[in-house]
C-alpha cells in the first residue's frame, strides 16, 4: 500500500495489506480460514447443523450459514440483539442463507455463551446433531486457520513484518502467534467485542499449539485497546479516517467495526513514532463491509 504509505510516512514497500477480505465464501473475510476447519470437524462428527452466535451484524454468523450451505448442512444463530423491523447489512445476507435466527435481546458476550450451550441442548432434545462453533470460532481447532495463514504470510511479506489485526474473540491473534512462534510478531487491536480478551488468548495459544504441533509461541500477547472508544461496534473519528484514508489513496474498502480500527491504531503508530518509517508492516483486513450499508454507518461519508 504504498500510496497510503506515503500519505502516513512509511517508506516505499514498507507498508502491506493481507487481503483475506477476498476468501472466496459468502462475501469474504477471516471466519473462512476457521470454517475450513471447524466444518471438516462437523462433517467428521456426522452433524447436521452448525450452531454459532455472535452480535446482530456479525460477520462469523454470515460466514458460517455460508459454509453450512456450501456443506449440505443447517445453520442456527444465537444473535445479540432484538429482530430488525428492517433487515440490513449481515442479517440481509443471513437470511439469504437460511439460517435460523435466536434473538436473545442486547449484545452481552457471556449472555450469548449461555445462550449457545441452551441452545445446543434443544436442537439436540429435537433430533438434531448440532456442532457448537463459538464466538468468532475462536475454538483451538478454528484457530489452527491461522496457524496456516501464518506461513502464507511469512512466505509473502517482508523479513521481520509486524501483522496488525482486529481482535475480537482472539482466535486469529492466537493462531498467528502459534503460527510465528511469537506474540511480539503480532499487534491485536481489541475491538471490545468480548471481555479479557488477552487471557482467552493465552488460554486459547497452548491448545492450539499442541494441536498443530508446533512449541507455545514465546512472549504474551501484544493487545492495543485504545481504539474502543464508546464500545463495540459505534462509531469513532479515528476509524472514519482510516476508513476514509484507506478508500481514496488504495481504493480499499475496510469495516468500521473490525478492520478499520486496527488500521485506525497502525496510523496512530506511525504518526506517534511507535513505528518507524522503515519498519515493514502488514495489515490484515479480515473483511466486514457488510457492516457499512447498516443505518449506524452508511450516512458517516455523507459530509466528506
Amino acid at each position: 500500500m504504498d500510496r497510503l504509505g506515503r500519505a502516513l510516512g512509511f517508506a516505499d514497500g514498507a507498508l502491506w495489506v493481507k487481503r483475506d477480505d477476498l476468501t472466496g465464501l459468502g462475501g469474504g473475510g477471516n471466519k473462512v480460514r476457521k470454517l475450513e476447519f471447524l466444518v471438516g470437524a462437523a462433517l467428521a462428527q456426522g452433524c447436521d447443523t452448525l450452531l454459532t452466535g455472535g452480535a446482530a451484524q456479525s460477520n462469523h454468523v454470515r460466514l458460517t450459514g455460508a459454509a453450512a450451505r456450501a456443506s449440505g448442512l443447517s445453520c442456527t444463530a444465537v444473535l445479540g440483539g432484538h429482530p430488525p423491523e428492517r433487515a440490513e447489512g449481515n442479517v440481509v445476507l443471513d437470511q439469504l442463507f437460511g439460517i435460523e435466527a435466536v434473538w436473545i435481546g442486547d449484545y452481552d458476550a457471556t449472555r450469548l455463551e449461555t445462550m449457545l450451550a441452551e441452545t445446543a441442548m434443544r436442537l439436540t432434545a429435537d433430533g438434531r446433531h448440532p456442532s457448537e462453533i463459538p464466538l468468532g470460532g475462536a475454538s483451538p481447532v478454528g484457530t489452527l486457520g491461522y496457524v496456516v495463514a501464518a506461513g502464507e504470510l511469512a512466505a509473502q511479506a517482508p523479513l521481520g513484518s509486524l501483522v496488525y489485526t482486529a481482535t475480537g474473540t482472539g482466535g486469529t491473534q492466537a493462531g498467528l502467534a502459534v503460527g510465528f512462534g511469537h506474540h511480539d510478531r503480532v499487534r491485536g487491536v481489541d475491538v471490545g467485542a468480548v471481555p479479557e480478551v488477552a487471557g482467552r488468548i493465552e488460554a486459547l495459544a497452548p491448545s492450539v499449539a499442541s494441536l498443530a504441533g508446533r512449541p507455545f509461541p514465546e512472549g504474551r500477547p501484544q493487545l492495543d485497546h485504545s481504539q474502543i472508544g464508546d464500545g463495540y461496534g459505534t462509531r469513532s473519528a479515528a476509524v472514519l479516517e482510516a476508513l476514509t484514508l484507506a478508500a481514496r489513496h488504495e481504493g480499499l474498502i475496510f469495516d468500521p467495526v473490525y478492520s478499520g480500527r486496527a488500521l485506525a491504531a497502525l496510523i496512530a503508530d506511525r504518526r506517534s513514532g511507535r513505528l518507524g518509517p522503515d519498519q515493514p508492516v502488514v495489515m490484515l483486513h479480515t473483511g466486514g463491509a457488510p457492516a457499512l450499508f447498516t443505518e449506524r454507518f452508511r450516512d458517516w461519508f455523507a459530509d466528506g
